[in-house]
């Protein structure tokens, strides 16, 4: 009797010290416990304790006992986003990007995360409709759902997070139109802070609303690409003066574009496949724009604007199925910093003459199918020029390179394994570069929106991305693969991108959270010709997993 009575002390006092000593606060620990029993493939350290807090478990993060942050990138989780992850009242960020089998709905109850401040969900397999208490989120500053398979309308209580300053939707299939604030309720154009709307690749209807611009915007980046838009562009977008990327590329928008002389700032301007009509619009004054893509529209005929020749920071330059007509203006040759000329299928026509000060960027001149009657060319050109369906091409120029259908040299600025011969790997592993040893990489997608350039053989440029992805992650040179950079369908450049260990030849859980972390929330920053990006993980395996 003794016996038991000191073995009930023991028990009690265990579970009073378990108790005492548990940091996790109660509420917290029983909502992770229960996203445990739901979720497949979480870190192993979740199986160590049932004190999230105090034995840690890695993705979790807390702060007086209670749980911040949830960052759980790449890690293969599969299950719902149920209810129950409404229960961590105190967490200030949620990152469960690059998750693709985390499927269904998600819960309306993500709005009950009032100190919500990051909320990443891109590249999983969400679907359903966003839910509208997602605007209950007063605090957020960052918000990704996008490369999801949302469908429905944009909810318009979004407009209640007026702390937000990137909000990226695209890539799923959302329709309907943007929304805007009424007298009833709210909409995007109260977004003040807002510095990024990307919507691209949806299936948004209807016009760009006029009301969805102002002077006190600070928008930075519009991306509207590859929806299904119509209308002319209001008038009140020349309003956001701060504006430097707009993408409103492949819709059906039309009417004339007379605004844009406002957006001096731009760097960015892709207005391709469109139906635009009227003149051609004026760039004159946009003095930092590196790219400029006006192609398949119905702009009225005309000679080559003065602006071809004025724009110093112009790098591309693409205008095909146009309306230009009489001599292809030498000057453009010799802009500073000029690399590529895509003027094909428009009417140019009599001699085409570029000069003797061509600049020493241009890589490719592509004036096929044009009415060309005769070339005159210095000794100061040597890379690509295109010419083919000129009638210039019938006559003593024919058999020159010029007419004749050329590819461009495949010069490949993926990450070579020269240096790595005769070895091997496990089909679960890869061969790094900078050890020649297999190891396990931590490999995604990494696409960029709207680059400056359209150059993928000048391997500089990779170069520059390659070493600041290095010294972001703290990794030993030669120790990030680019892979196959090139352009896509949707005119975006795509790298492949692994990043290889170090030390060791697996990343442990934490240190592929915290890469997939700042690779989804913008905190790495490429070089600026880069311009904005997503990246998209392929969820990690670890050794034995």
């Amino acid at each position: 009797m003794e016996m038991m009575k000191l073995q009930l002390c023991y028990l009690i006092v265990s579970m009073a010290c378990h108790l005492v000593f548990s940091f996790t606060d109660p509420q917290d620990a029983t909502v992770l416990q229960s996203i445990k029993q739901q979720w497949k493939n979480l870190p192993p350290s979740w199986n160590n304790s049932n004190d999230p807090c105090g034995t840690p478990w890695e993705g979790v993060t807390c702060s007086n006992s209670r749980v911040k942050a949830l960052a759980l990138s790449s890690m293969r989780l599969s299950g719902k986003l149920g209810d129950d992850i409404g229960g961590l009242t105190e967490l200030t960020s949620l990152d469960l990007s690059s998750n693709p089998d985390l499927t269904g709905s998600v819960s309306s109850r993500l709005g009950d995360l009032r100190k919500l401040n990051v909320l990443i969900l891109a590249g999983c397999g969400l679907s359903g409709t966003i839910p509208s208490e997602l605007g209950n989120l007063a605090q957020l500053s960052f918000l990704a759902l996008n490369s999801n398979n949302f469908t429905g309308e944009i909810p318009a209580s979004l407009g209640n997070l007026t702390n937000l300053y990137w909000l990226d939707l695209s890539n799923n299939r959302l329709s309907g139109s943007i929304p805007v604030s009424t007298s009833t309720g709210p909409g995007l154009d109260l977004l003040k802070k807002a510095k990024h709307f990307h919507f691209s690749k949806n299936q948004l209807l209807g016009q760009i609303p006029a009301s969805l611009f102002s002077s006190g915007m600070v928008l930075s980046h519009l991306l509207l690409d590859g929806n299904l838009l119509t209308g002319e562009i209001p008038p009140t977008l020349g309003n956001v003066q701060t504006l430097e990327i707009l993408r409103l590329d492949n819709n059906a928008l039309g009417g004339g574009v007379v605004i844009l002389q406002n957006l001096t700032n731009l760097i960015e301007l892709n207005l391709a496949s469109n139906n635009f009509s009227g003149p051609l619009p004026d760039l004159t004054g946009m003095n930092y724009l590196n790219y400029a893509n006006l192609s398949n529209n119905s702009f009225q005929p005309s000679q080559a604007p003065a602006w071809f020749s004025t724009l110093k920071s112009l790098i591309t330059l693409a205008l095909e199925n146009g309306p230009l007509q009489g001599q292809v203006p030498q000057q453009l040759f010799s802009l500073p910093q000029i690399q590529i000329v895509i003027l094909r299928k428009n009417a140019f026509n009599d001699t085409l003459d570029m000069g003797n000060n061509i600049s020493q960027q241009l890589q490719l001149v592509d004036l096929q199918n044009n009415d060309i009657s005769s070339v005159t060319l210095s000794s100061g050109y040597s890379k690509t020029l295109l010419l083919m369906g000129n009638p210039v091409c019938a006559s003593s120029i024919a058999s020159t390179s010029y007419c004749q259908p050329q590819k461009r040299s495949a010069t490949n600025c993926s990450t070579s394994l020269a240096n790595c011969r005769n070895i091997t790997c496990p089909s679960d592993q890869k061969l790094s570069p900078q050890t020649c040893a297999c190891a396990y990489p931590y490999e995604g997608t990494i696409i960029f929106r709207a680059p400056s350039f359209m150059d993928t053989a000048n391997c500089s440029t990779f170069h520059d991305l390659q070493i600041s992805l290095e010294m972001k992650f703290g990794l030993a040179p030669g120790a990030v693969v680019l892979l196959n950079p090139h352009f896509n369908i949707d005119d975006y450049l795509q790298v492949g991108l692994g990043l290889f260990p170090t030390t060791r030849n697996f990343f442990n859980s934490s240190e592929i959270q915290r890469m997939g972390f700042e690779l989804s929330s913008q905190t790495f920053k490429p070089p600026a010709e880069f311009g904005p990006y997503f990246f998209i993980a392929v969820p990690y395996k670890f050794p034995g997993q």
